[in-house]
């Protein structure tokens, strides 16, 4: 018997100046899966993925619905990985008052005990000797290490739902496995479930238990991943699977 959606999405709709970007998209996020949202760039899925957020951009007109809505949870029940972990963080501030901040906006407790909390979830991330690291600031920071961060600030507050969008874009396969791993990792550690936004077919594999397939604003396909990979109904699946470099 499967357990109740966390989010159930129903004939979302979202447009700009009257014009559908996403249209009458339905589904639901279940309990601790890693739900993929693939398509390519313009297909929509950054704007449904935001939608769950509440962090649609400014001129977008909506209907539909979203239930229950997390928005006004954001950072508590629901989190999200953006795509540019560097953009993410302020410039101004040591990552691990970063941190803190975060923990206090939603936690009755104390500054110590948010600092711990900071530094733990560093430690989890496994950023190298965390207690140090955390009174640095993100340009003292390599790369990969506010990615780590970003993780770690998304996953805190032990959400319900951590949106992860497009956080592999521009990354070499070591990379990107690397990120996915600490996602599946982080996941797992705070009982939360993924949304995976992804232009990359590829990232499915072996990653998501749920492949949510959209095209032109629409939804092409949702399935199990492994059954969607194997046998795709929907030719733009097919077309995605078939421009893989292992299928080209």
């Amino acid at each position: 018997m499967e357990s109740e959606p966390l989010l159930s999405v129903r004939e979302l709709r979202i447009a700009f100046d009257g014009v559908e970007a996403v249209r009458g998209l339905s589904f639901d996020v279940r309990p601790r899966e890693v739900l993929a949202i693939v398509g390519e760039s313009g297909a929509g899925k950054s704007l449904t993925a935001r939608a769950l957020l509440g962090m649609l951009p400014r001129g977008a007109t909506t209907s539909g619905t979203v239930l229950p809505d997390l928005s006004a949870h954001r950072g508590r029940r629901i989190s999200l990985v953006p795509q540019d972990a560097l953009s993410a963080l302020s410039p101004v501030h040591p990552v691990g008052d970063q941190l803190v901040a975060a923990v206090r906006s939603v936690a009755g407790v104390s500054r110590k005990e948010a600092r711990a909390r900071a530094v733990a979830a560093l430690d989890r991330v496994g950023i190298p000797d965390a207690a140090r690291r955390a009174r640095a600031y993100p340009h003292e920071y390599s790369g990969g290490m506010r990615q780590r961060a970003v993780i770690a600030m998304a996953t805190i507050n032990e959400p319900d739902v951590v949106v992860a969008d497009e956080p592999t874009t521009a990354l070499d396969e070591e990379r990107r496995d690397q990120v996915l791993r600490l996602l599946a990792e982080q996941r797992e550690a705070v009982g939360a479930a993924l949304v995976l936004v992804t232009h990359d077919m590829d990232v499915v594999r072996g990653h998501a238990d749920r492949v949510l397939v959209m095209y032109a604003g629409r939804l092409a396909e949702l399935g199990a991943a492994d059954e969607v990979l194997a046998r795709p109904r929907a030719p733009y699946t097919a077309g995605l699977l078939a421009s893989l470099p292992q299928n080209a």
